[in-house]
């Protein structure tokens, strides 16, 4: 069966949406920035090579890197040597995508900086990573392992593929999350958890955040999907990450709305409560990570109907035509971050932006598999 794209009428009608974003976007211009908003969205433009073999997409994407990243001599542009946050590794994974297809030494020595920047890195006492020093002490969000370990991961895969112990290592950081943050009725995992158990948010016994919220399950469902494509089959761990991906595929499947989407705070009695609604970024992320999980054969064919159902839910309700062509998205949350309370209220309270490259970058890689079919 051929999963139908809902495509627009018109004139628009025979561009896919993965090449009509990703003109979009070129036409609006993208600060380059290793941010890890835009090395999401540039992942998306990986895609759009990938499906196209357009070197307008490669030009495009080498000149978001070239020197405005990775300089001549390999250093990365205002990179902070002592400045500990997961979230500044992404990027990694774009450099990494440039130093296989062009072989240039420079970003050898570029992902060598992060990869060394993760030795360095604190840790709590059972060795997770800290989100960030010195914010967040002892404290590991399910947005770090996405922003973080498939790096690790694709570095080490290159690099060192027999390095047992890294191995052991990027596991691990799965193993603690997977400990203190998943909820073993909903198979859904709060946002994270403080080893020390000092945070406001953290409860007493687990240290685990109250609430799920999406975006961050979206980034460890990716992140999973990752490194599963890494890590040798013969490792122990390859086997314990699918189980992770395959048990979280489930648990999105029961917390689906049935509009198609997923609920910004998927925790009961929230889905549905005033303030609560359909978050576009994670119902992205959860889109494409069925899609992804169904052609890598980790998930069975039975997923096919509701991740249409939830790619229409995308294409109809979150993807905008402006009236000169391009594409607006819609419906991304700002940010959600563990230095609030935690609380339902202030999750609710954090603005959505149009165009934010968290939700893009994963609608196009939706799209990618959509097309592709």
């Amino acid at each position: 069966m051929k999963i139908f794209i809902p495509l627009a009428t018109g004139a628009a009608a025979s561009a896919s949406y993965l090449t009509w974003m990703a003109d979009s976007f070129i036409q609006r211009g993208v600060e380059a920035t290793f941010d890890y908003g835009q090395a999401t969205l540039y992942e998306g433009y990986e895609a759009a090579y990938a499906l196209t073999q357009n070197e307008t997409y490669a030009e495009w994407y080498r000149g978001q890197i070239d020197d405005a990243v990775v300089l001549e001599n390999g250093t990365i542009k205002d990179w902070e040597y002592d400045y500990y946050s997961l979230d500044e590794y992404r990027v990694g994974n774009n450099i990494l995508w440039w130093y296989e297809r062009t072989g240039e030494e420079k970003y050898k020595l570029a992902s060598d900086i992060i990869r060394l920047q993760l030795d360095r890195h604190p840790r709590t006492a059972s060795g997770g990573f800290w989100h960030r020093k010195p914010t967040y002490p002892n404290q590991m969000w399910l947005d770090g392992i996405f922003m973080a370990d498939t790096f690790y991961a694709k570095w080490t895969s290159l690099f060192e593929n027999d390095n047992i112990t890294a191995w052991d290592d990027i596991v691990l950081q799965y193993d603690n999350i997977e400990a203190h943050c998943r909820n073993q009725t909903s198979g859904l995992l709060v946002h994270g958890y403080d080893e020390s158990k000092t945070a406001v948010w953290a409860d007493s016994v687990t240290g685990a955040a109250p609430l799920v919220w999406d975006r961050a399950v979206g980034w460890y469902f990716l992140s999973l999907l990752e490194v599963i494509q890494l890590i040798p089959e013969t490792h122990e761990g390859h086997s314990k990450l699918t189980g992770y991906f395959e048990t979280l595929a489930t648990a999105l499947k029961k917390a689906q709305d049935e509009s198609g989407g997923w609920w910004l705070i998927m925790s009961e009695p929230y889905p549905g409560k005033e303030g609560n609604y359909i978050e576009s970024s994670a119902s992205a992320m959860f889109t494409f990570g069925w899609l992804k999980g169904m052609k890598l054969g980790l998930l069975a064919k039975e997923y096919r109907e509701v991740a249409q159902k939830a790619y229409s839910l995308l294409t109809e309700r979150f993807v905008k035509v402006n009236d000169d062509g391009t594409l607006n998205w819609e419906g991304t949350v700002r940010v959600g971050s563990l230095s609030s309370n935690g609380t339902y209220e202030y999750y609710i309270s954090v603005p959505l932006q149009s165009n934010d490259y968290k939700g893009v970058g994963p609608f196009m890689l939706a799209s990618y598999e959509i097309e592709t079919w």
